[in-house]
């Protein structure tokens, strides 16, 4: 067919798909997607490649099948583009944001907000992130694997946003306790079998603290690679098939970050908690709360967790936001005490120094910023080594006391990415970068923009399961 024959409505569309198209590259800046532009011209002007072929088939059967094929195709692509540039669905896995956010409450998470990355590890089935369900392999190849780079977005991300980002200590993991910090598992682990940790102190000589740490972590670590039917293969993972994750940010780049009292200072400066920011207590109860209670001051089953053995008298670990804690104190004949819990202070990041610090007071500690140079020590180095080696791809060691990196003798780096810090508003029930440290720039997700589903796991489908007054709350709004 000559193209002076070809029907006007056939350009008009050509021209309408092949200008978004364009668009999209200029936006992603990859003139390599020109190659397809042929195949866009084929499919509605010249018609050399027969796309359709099945259609033409006298077998039923086989045309129902490959209209499904085909169906199914269209729809997993369309789904990886959605997924990869525009938005992704995200699902609260776990209490630490509570009440902010709640386990079961289903977000839409904007990738434009701060930018969507290039994909690293192109090559992924859609709608999964690193395994595939029921037959539990992994979903993605890697290679090709590609270098870290975000297209222009609509901003960058913003002191106490609501961000997703991909999990940092993911790089390694044991797939039988995928949920746990691969790394802070070895130390606790290699710490109960050689029981090292009693010999560390603040005045530990370097050399001799760093080989402690080491024999820790080795123990740990071996101990897990030969009990696989219990922890499962350890595995690596790329940057963006790493598990999400979602946490307020409360630490910019370059910002000095302190937190005392569970408060968090930046730069001097108190950082004010949202309202809904919890803390832990043990709470003792002079009745168990029953479902008119839990709803009344939003406890849920797991914010009632059991430390008294023999339930006499009738003690819970709860996190309570300082309004909720008012409440129930008021209520007359409830409770009979509440008192905060102790802090965590096993195993914080940096797992290899001893600090001395807790959760609740924690810090002052500089956060990385593109750029920036910092003056390195061997008292500063294990704050900044992991992204110095593990983000930024160096080689890092220490030598009689000089440190090297790439070779080279240095008492100064410049770092390549902005970093954040990551904080749960259930702050005492929260893994957050208190115990795996500063979130690299490359590993930020995208922005949750509104709730569309939220399930309250206490409750089945005819009890209240849909949590009504959520749906299509702007996060925004919560915050």
């Amino acid at each position: 067919m000559s193209l002076h024959n070809i029907p006007k409505k056939s350009w008009i569309k050509f021209a309408i798909v092949a200008t978004l198209y364009l668009l999209f590259l200029l936006w992603v800046g990859s003139w390599w997607g020109l190659l397809v532009l042929p195949f866009i011209f084929d499919i509605y002007i010249t018609k050399k490649i027969p796309w359709n072929w099945w259609k033409n088939t006298k077998n039923p059967t086989t045309r129902t099948l490959l209209g499904w094929v085909d169906a199914i195709v269209f729809a997993l692509v369309a789904v990886y583009f959605l997924n990869q540039f525009l938005f992704q669905n995200f699902v609260i896995p776990s209490s630490s944001l509570e009440k902010t956010l709640l386990t079961g409450d289903y977000l839409l998470v904007s990738k434009v907000s701060y930018g969507p990355r290039i994909p690293q590890t192109p090559l992924y089935m859609p709608l999964t992130q690193h395994t595939m369900p029921l037959t539990g392999t992994k979903s993605y190849l890697d290679w090709p694997h590609w270098d870290y780079r975000r297209v222009k977005g609509l901003g960058h991300p913003a002191l106490n946003d609501i961000v997703v980002f991909n999990y940092p200590s993911g790089d390694t993991v044991a797939l039988g306790i995928q949920n746990q910090d691969f790394y802070r598992v070895c130390y606790e682990l290699g710490d109960q079998l050689v029981h090292l940790s009693d010999q560390l102190s603040k005045d530990t000589p370097y050399d001799k603290a760093q080989q402690i740490y080491r024999r820790i972590y080795q123990a740990g670590h071996q101990h897990i690679a030969k009990h696989p039917e219990e922890f499962g293969e350890i595995v690596s993972r790329p940057t963006d098939r790493r598990e999400n994750y979602v946490k307020r940010l409360v630490g910019m780049p370059g910002d000095t970050l302190l937190i005392k009292d569970g408060k968090v200072y930046l730069n001097g400066k108190l950082n004010p908690n949202g309202k809904f920011v919890q803390y832990g207590y043990f709470v003792e109860w002079n009745v168990f709360p029953d479902d008119d209670i839990k709803k009344e001051f939003g406890i849920t089953t797991e914010d009632l967790t059991l430390v008294s053995p023999s339930n006499k008298p009738l003690v819970t670990y709860t996190p309570l936001s300082d309004d909720v804690k008012k409440r129930l104190l008021a209520r007359k004949g409830l409770v009979a005490s509440i008192k905060p819990a102790e802090p965590l202070a096993q195993w914080l990041y940096p797992q290899n120094k001893y600090t001395g610090w807790t959760t609740s007071d924690y810090g002052p500690l500089w956060i990385p910023q593109k750029g920036a140079t910092i003056k390195l020590t061997l008292d500063n180095l294990p704050f900044y080594e992991r992204p110095i080696r593990a983000y930024e791809g160096n080689t890092l060691n220490v030598e009689r006391g000089k440190i090297r990196i790439n070779g080279k003798e240095t008492t100064e780096y410049t770092f390549k990415q902005d970093y954040y810090w990551m904080q749960g508003d259930n702050r005492d029930n929260s893994a957050d970068s208190r115990f795996w440290g500063f979130v690299p720039e490359d590993h930020i997700v995208g922005k949750p923009l509104f709730i569309w589903l939220s399930l309250d796991p206490d409750y089945g489908w005819t009890e209240g399961k849909i949590r009504w007054s959520r749906l299509f709350n702007w996060v925004s709004h919560i915050e």
